[in-house]
Formats: structure tokens, sequence, C-alpha cells
């Protein structure tokens, strides 16, 4: 696996179009920040992570409405590949969804949101956009 970023995106993506309520990634240190991020920013419901193995993985309970059954993630998309890496100064900041979903960016001060990283004034490698 030569991305390991856009297969944790696509098995969240995948478990979405399937309604399952839990899916299993394998871990690692940015998964785990990312995974974070999205359930600080109501994205997800909750995650474990589990420790067997070298590696462990994380379960993530996903998030949907109990009226409509729609999923709280409507799109997650990579931005920076490792053919082709996006870096963002803190001043010219992407603005996702004209500010309604968020960039996940990885930043020297650790992986925050693009609002997190302009109130920080760093930049970054920015990950991916969820929205």
């Amino acid at each position: 696996m030569t991305d390991p970023i856009a297969d944790y995106l696509t098995r969240l993506r995948n478990a979405i179009k399937a309604n399952h309520r839990v899916v299993e990634v394998p871990a690692s240190n940015l998964k785990k920040e990312i995974t974070k991020v999205l359930f600080d920013k109501g994205y997800i419901l909750n995650y474990k992570f589990v420790e067997d193995g070298p590696q462990g993985t994380i379960k993530i309970a996903l998030k949907y409405d109990p009226v409509n059954k729609v999923n709280a993630i409507k799109k997650l998309q990579r931005v920076s590949t490792p053919g082709l890496r996006q870096y963002t100064g803190y001043k010219e900041m992407p603005r996702v969804l004209n500010g309604l979903g968020i960039a996940i960016l990885s930043t020297s001060k650790g992986v925050m949101t693009d609002k997190e990283a302009t109130q920080e004034k760093v930049g970054g490698e920015v990950l991916c956009f969820v929205y």
C-alpha cells in the first residue's frame, strides 16, 4: 500500500455507502490523529484504539441522523498524495464548502483543522477535505 491515508478515507467512504455502523481500519499515529479531529468536529460518533499485534486497529462508530438515516460525512476528499504533495501557508488556507467543511492539515504543531491552523498561524500539508 503506497498511500495509507487514502486507504483510511476509502474504508470510511465504503462503510458510509454500505450503511455500516462501525468500521475497522489499521492504526498508525497519523490515522489516530485524523480520527481524533473527526471526533472533535462531530463527524463520527465515537472511536476506540485496539492494541492487537504490532500495528493495532482503530474502531470507528459512524454518526447517522436518526430520522433520515443520513451520515454526518457527506464527502471525504484526499488532497495531498504521495506523488503530488499540497502545502499551504496560514494566509492562503483553503476554504472548504465556503467555510462549512473542514480541511485537515498536518502541521509542525500536529494534525489540526484549517481554522485551528489559522489561529495558531502555522501552515502545513493539506491531507483531506471533509464535509
